[in-house]
């Protein structure tokens, strides 16, 4: 049987309540992750710093309380700044290679409701980047129309874009008129030029280093890179003007201030 694991922060104002009996009352999200009747979590490791440990203590009790079969793992961090991209980032990252993954045994949960807001983009950007093989998790407090004592809602969120029909239908829809694009409209049959415009549009759009088109004179060189630059100035990018050079003017010792300025000690070398 595939077990669940899910990672997340404490919520150091969304987990807190107190201590007394009234603390049933609030609804905590970390609690609330770990009461689904639709969803169990066999293991949850839970970030905290050196400053919210006691909170950590009671938490991981009252989640023993709801939720028996979930074992709760502390793992202390040490974030100065939780609002420090960079340092929260690094955090996570460390985290997340220290890690020892069994995919195919574990489904893993990536708990974004607790937490700065740079620390959720850091869960995502790690999630996206499959640094941490997960999907993510949000839990919502229960509405005014759902019955009382509910424990919220969670929803699953999979970054596997592919996994969802309506957005893998505009992507489709969205590269068919990039092709399109790039071949001005007009629906050629020649295979070879139709999967090297697709091997165009995948660097193209997914790269930002420099494109060296080769072909005869007169094959349509310019005219391809033209399509290219407006293609790329559409998705923003790069900003500038397209600039056309006649390379058969261009010679080696002023090729370089030709084609990005003059600079000191250009033509001697």
């Amino acid at each position: 049987m595939r077990k669940t694991v899910a990672f997340g922060f404490v919520g150091t104002v969304l987990d807190y309540a107190g201590r007394g009996s009234q603390r049933w009352e609030k609804w905590r999200p970390t609690l609330c992750l770990c009461q689904q009747e639709t969803l169990v979590v066999h293991r949850l490791e839970l970030l905290y710093d050196a400053r919210s440990r006691s909170l950590f203590e009671g938490l991981k009790k009252d989640i023993a309380s709801v939720s028996p079969e979930t074992e709760v793992v502390g793992v202390e961090i040490a974030i100065r700044n939780p609002w420090d991209f960079e340092e929260v980032y690094a955090c996570l990252h460390d985290f997340a290679r220290s890690h020892t993954f069994h995919p195919e045994d574990e489904d893993y949960l990536i708990h974004i409701t607790t937490g700065t807001h740079v620390a959720q983009i850091c869960w995502f950007l790690l999630a996206e980047a499959r640094y941490l093989p997960a999907r993510l998790a949000q839990t919502s407090p229960p509405r005014k129309k759902d019955k009382p004592h509910s424990t919220g809602d969670v929803t699953i969120i999979d970054l596997d874009l592919s996994r969802y029909n309506d957005i893998a239908t505009r992507f489709a829809q969205e590269r068919e008129e990039t092709l399109n694009f790039l071949k001005s409209g007009i629906a050629t049959r020649n295979p070879c030029f139709n999967r090297m415009i697709e091997q165009i549009e995948r660097v193209a759009i997914r790269s930002r280093s420099p494109i060296l088109l080769n072909g005869p004179t007169g094959a349509g060189k310019s005219f391809l890179a033209r399509r290219i630059y407006e293609l790329k100035l559409a998705r923003h990018q790069f900003s500038g003007p397209f600039v056309e050079v006649n390379c058969a003017t261009l010679r080696g010792d002023t090729a370089m201030s030709a084609l990005f300025g003059h600079v000191k000690g250009a033509f001697t070398g």
